[in-house]
């Protein structure tokens, strides 16, 4: 086999402008029942996905299950709002790279402003705050892809080797140094996270023990 490591940077690159991230003024304004709701989140995030043949992006045991884990609202006579599917489309991005309890601690301060409509700080604006960032990102994101595959390009250019394996080895140095940047990056979401849960433990702790004096 012949391995063409141009012709996949590129492809990556391509693919990456073409990541089917939702509008806010695409998430429908009306509530929707649950097979609605899968509905438009399999056709509108399917190219996410590794295999968009195959792959579900949420299904009705998922949804009922961030339910029961505190992560999303009951619904309200079986329909979801608006501000459930912006709920969701957060949870679907941060649950490949976060614990249940780690979405619980980010997202907290969203539920806190479900279905809040007249105050400046509700989940539309915070959806389209996070929704421009990402597209901020995307140029450094591939910039930093380009710098990363001519770093690795650089590796193992030495050796007696035949032009197969040593292309296969610098596609080797180059998923480790994506990898180590996908590590550090969710260690310090964890370590960040771990803070806030502390703080919050802490703030409770003064509050209890506050309450127990007055008594």
């Amino acid at each position: 086999m012949t391995i063409d490591n141009d012709d996949l940077m590129n492809s990556i690159i391509a693919s990456l402008g073409r990541i089917d991230t939702i509008p806010l003024d695409e998430i429908p304004n009306i509530d929707l029942y649950m097979d609605q709701l899968t509905t438009f989140m399999d056709e509108r995030l399917k190219k996410t996905t590794r295999h968009p043949e195959t792959d579900k992006i949420l299904t009705k045991t998922m949804i009922n299950n961030y339910a029961k884990n505190d992560l999303l609202p009951p619904p309200v006579r079986k329909k979801y709002s608006k501000d459930h599917l912006i709920l969701l489309i957060f949870i679907y991005y941060l649950k490949s790279i976060l614990s249940i309890n780690d979405i619980q601690t980010l997202i907290e301060p969203l539920k806190n402003r479900f279905h809040v409509s007249d105050d400046e700080l509700n989940l539309s604006k915070i959806y389209e705050t996070a929704f421009d960032l990402q597209k901020e990102e995307l140029e450094p994101v591939i910039e930093d892809l380009k710098k990363k595959y001519k770093r690795a390009g650089e590796t193992f250019t030495n050796l007696d080797i035949t032009e197969d394996e040593k292309k296969r080895m610098q596609l080797f140095s180059f998923i480790t140094l994506l990898s180590y940047d996908v590590y550090v990056k969710k260690l310090l979401i964890e370590k960040i996270l771990d803070n806030v849960t502390k703080d919050e433990d802490e703030a409770k702790a003064k509050k209890d023990k506050s309450k127990e004096k007055k008594k």
